[in-house]
């Protein structure tokens, strides 16, 4: 899988200031808009939003910028304060942004949870930097909307950080992904119970910008066919499909049943991509399922590290492990086929809603087995035992805490004569038992034959698998210790954290350090294993 190029990125001195662009509001001009003006926690029907305006912050200060995602927007990097800052932490607005939060609802852990909606989520409004382009500008921790249910609209600096290197850095793997423009500190205190343990403590605020050509979820959908407003479900699917899915035609009962099978294709792919690079989503509820198929909302995800399908970040996933690594496809077919029940009224063929998650089947199995190959260096997946070879590499990662991150790096450059490449994922001091080591020489044997069957140059094939097999991701234990030093004041860890990220497929010797297995001490350290949903 051939990664895309990485964007150039604009000269800081470069583009223009945020307070001087045109703002659109496509979303809010289009659909049906809640016609109570005042900001109060309440049940809102029949519209896809309501309007509401960012609540003002003591000491704004820009903390973290990401130059490459200003340069999709024209933007130039501002200095810590100022105008821009001021907006990013929503203390002013630019003269045409008509901030509104989205109304949505959710399945969540598997039950309906009725209304949603943007909590803590405000839209600024769309840049349209290039023709074709439409990105949406939202500001994540700024301040309570009606949906805030019976939160404050905060968001604290630990999962501010998490979000703004985590959008980046699923970008540069060539994952399907929201962004992040800005982390920008408020100067104000929120109180947060980091374990749901009744015990709640001070925290530092932040800012979020996130970045999207939109942020429509599932639940968007979900809220209004639950509340049988069909009218408003049919103008939000037009509005989707005739912003974002131009290809499909003018919206129509044809290009309805189109469109659902184009988002159960971005699906799978999607998801493909984080079973590719063990990304671990955390809290896949169907809110938090996004209809361009981008990985979006991101709360207690995490990397696996040693080899396991039933591994969750999420403390509150443990009981049932529902979100586990090894269940996300399925669990994204289980979102799609709620996503289908709630386009029922627009689709009302049931088979082709059937062929809709058939098409996620089928594009999900078919382009895991391509990156599994291209992880593997082969061309495909097709030929007689390599089902099996493919089974008894996944047992054998797990016969001992194996790194998967670090295997398939080294696992390029390893042979049945020389498994030093692979010491750094294994996790009982870089030395796998016995039998480990005796099943592991046994199945590379077999690796090495079924790569002379493919007579691919070597140099090739490990510049192949370099391209699709990581070095750097953003380790659960490599952010906190960002989001340490940052709640200290050094937010220098944050940048080079950042700009190692940028390039993951890359060797930086220079960077080592961020290329290493969890160490012991972050085993079970808050923060480095599994996290919660304040997380």
């Amino acid at each position: 899988m051939q990664q895309p190029l990485r964007e150039r990125v604009a000269d800081p001195s470069e583009g223009t200031d945020l307070g001087t662009l045109e703002f659109d509001d496509s979303f809010a001009r289009t659909l049906p808009g809640d016609p109570e003006t005042r900001n109060f926690v309440r049940q809102v029907a029949g519209a896809s939003y309501s309007r509401v305006t960012p609540t003002r912050v003591s000491a704004p200060r820009l903390l973290a910028w990401s130059d490459n995602c200003a340069a999709l927007l024209g933007l130039s990097r501002p200095p810590i304060g100022g105008e821009t800052v001021e907006i990013l932490a929503g203390n002013r607005l630019a003269p045409s942004m008509r901030p509104y939060a989205a109304r949505y609802g959710g399945h969540q852990f598997g039950t309906w949870a009725g209304q949603l909606g943007d909590g803590r989520a405000i839209t600024l409004g769309e840049l349209t930097p290039r023709p074709g382009e439409r990105w949406e500008l939202q500001l994540k921790g700024a301040g309570a909307t009606p949906y805030s249910r019976t939160a404050d609209g905060r968001a604290v600096l630990r999962s501010s950080i998490r979000e703004f290197l985590c959008s980046e850095a699923m970008h540069f793997l060539g994952v399907p992904t929201t962004r992040a423009l800005s982390l920008v500190g408020t100067g104000d205190i929120v109180i947060r119970d980091m374990f749901y343990d009744g015990n709640p403590q001070p925290e530092q605020g932040a800012v979020v910008c996130r970045v999207a050509p939109s942020f429509v979820r599932f639940g968007n959908f979900e809220i209004h066919a639950s509340r049988a407003e069909n009218d408003s479900l049919q103008r939000l699917a037009d509005y989707v499909i005739t912003q974002h899915f131009k290809d499909l035609g003018p919206p129509s009962p044809r290009v309805y049943e189109r469109w659902f099978q184009e988002i159960c294709r971005r699906t799978a792919l999607m998801i493909a991509h984080w079973m590719r690079v063990g990304f671990v989503h955390g809290v896949m509820n169907t809110d938090n399922m996004s209809i361009l198929g981008l990985t979006i909302d991101y709360g207690p995800y995490g990397w696996l590290e040693g080899y396991d399908p039933a591994w969750t970040p999420n403390t509150t996933d443990l009981p049932g492990r529902r979100y586990a690594y090894g269940r996300q496809p399925d669990i994204a077919a289980w979102n799609l086929a709620r996503l289908a029940n709630a386009l029922h009224p627009l689709i009302e063929d049931v088979p082709a809603l059937e062929h809709g998650l058939e098409v996620y089947a089928a594009t999900f199995t078919a382009s895991w087995r391509t990156m599994l190959a291209e992880k593997l260096g082969l061309t495909n997946l097709d030929r007689e035992g390599d089902e099996a070879l493919i089974r008894d590499l996944f047992g054998a990662l797990q016969q001992t805490e194996t790194d998967m991150t670090l295997f398939f790096r080294g696992l390029a450059v390893a042979s049945a004569d020389n498994i030093e490449p692979l010491r750094p994922a294994f996790y009982e001091s870089g030395e796998p038992s016995d039998a480990h080591r005796s099943r592991l020489v046994s199945w590379l044997q077999r690796y090495e034959a079924r790569l002379k069957v493919e007579a691919m140059p070597i140099e090739e094939r490990i510049a192949r698998m370099n391209r699709t097999n990581p070095k750097y991701v953003l380790r659960n234990y490599l952010a906190q210790q960002a989001i340490d030093a940052a709640t200290e004041g050094d937010v220098s860890q944050i940048e080079r954290l950042l700009h190692v990220l940028e390039t993951p497929y890359d060797d930086q010797p220079e960077h080592e350090d961020f290329a290493q297995r969890r160490p012991e001490w972050a085993r079970d350290k808050a923060g480095c294993s599994a996290l919660s949903c304040s997380s």
